[in-house]
């Protein structure tokens, strides 16, 4: 069977006010008891509900429009942990690789609207390449991450940038993100080359700290910040959900969210890739 044929598993926070979506795309395989628990779990988020690690779904917040994420870049050169700190606000020095995809989502606030961002989190290896690619269609923005410790991750920018903008739409915002700023002191990579690199080809660029937090609000919030402008510039077409953007329950009329009842609902589909 496929990698690429998998189960999405998500667990969701609320964390000071703040919901928090923490999950991994598990690849699907036979012969696991817990497989058909997974499932369910994966039609009840598809259905808006949120799971909680009891497996007792509660009534989800209310956004005016979700953005979809996705994070890019060589293996090693923090995407995982950025998302981490982003959504749960700590720092993990010791990471698995990543499997396939990881997700994780959180609500922000622009403009006095209610932001949910998607993000997902690819693999950097070349194994892993296809998948990838399968997710840069219907995101409506982009990290593209490297090391600033490591050249060859900088070096490996401009194949990921072709890479997104063949696979995806010609509107998506992509922020170039220098990680690890925090060892400047091992730093093989200047400052001044990540802007040059994103002045030559139209992206926004920051240097962030997974372990410092320094920067990374600021990396995932202004690159929502830049497709919530080009919303209202007419750039996005909001009801093509092909363009990682969809319209929120606080647009929708009587769209208060489902209820623990409807979350739970058997035979709920769209809970697999």
């Amino acid at each position: 069977m496929s990698i690429a044929e998998c189960i999405k598993i998500s667990a969701i926070f609320v964390v000071d006010k703040s919901e928090i979506e923490i999950g991994l795309v598990w690849a699907r395989a036979g012969g696991r008891g817990s497989s058909r628990r997974w499932h369910q779990w994966a039609c009840q988020l598809s259905a808006g509900c949120v799971v909680t690690s009891q497996s007792r779904p509660t009534i989800a917040m209310s956004y005016a429009y979700l953005f979809k994420y996705i994070i890019i870049g060589d293996t090693g050169v923090g995407k995982s942990c950025l998302l981490l700190q982003f959504t749960d606000k700590r720092f993990q020095p010791v990471h698995d690789l990543t499997i396939g995809v990881e997700f994780g989502a959180r609500m922000i606030t622009i403009d006095n609207k209610q932001i949910k961002l998607q993000i997902w989190d690819t693999a950097g290896q070349e194994a892993f390449r296809s998948i990838t690619r399968s997710y840069y269609r219907g995101a409506a923005g982009a990290l593209l991450v490297y090391d600033i410790t490591r050249r060859e991750t900088f070096n490996h920018l401009t194949q990921w940038l072709e890479d997104a903008r063949q696979h995806s739409n010609s509107n998506m915002v992509i922020m170039l993100i220098g990680n690890k700023s925090d060892l400047d002191s091992r730093r093989e990579v200047k400052r001044e080359e990540g802007e040059a690199f994103a002045r030559e080809h139209g992206l926004v660029f920051m240097e962030t700290s997974a372990k410092t937090a320094a920067n990374v609000e600021e990396a995932f919030i202004n690159t929502a910040r830049e497709i919530y402008e080009k919303i209202q510039e007419g750039v996005f077409d909001v009801h093509n959900e092909a363009n990682g953007i969809k319209i929120g329950p606080q647009h929708s009329p009587g769209g208060a969210g489902l209820t623990s009842n409807q979350g739970a609902a058997g035979g709920q589909g769209g809970g697999c890739c």
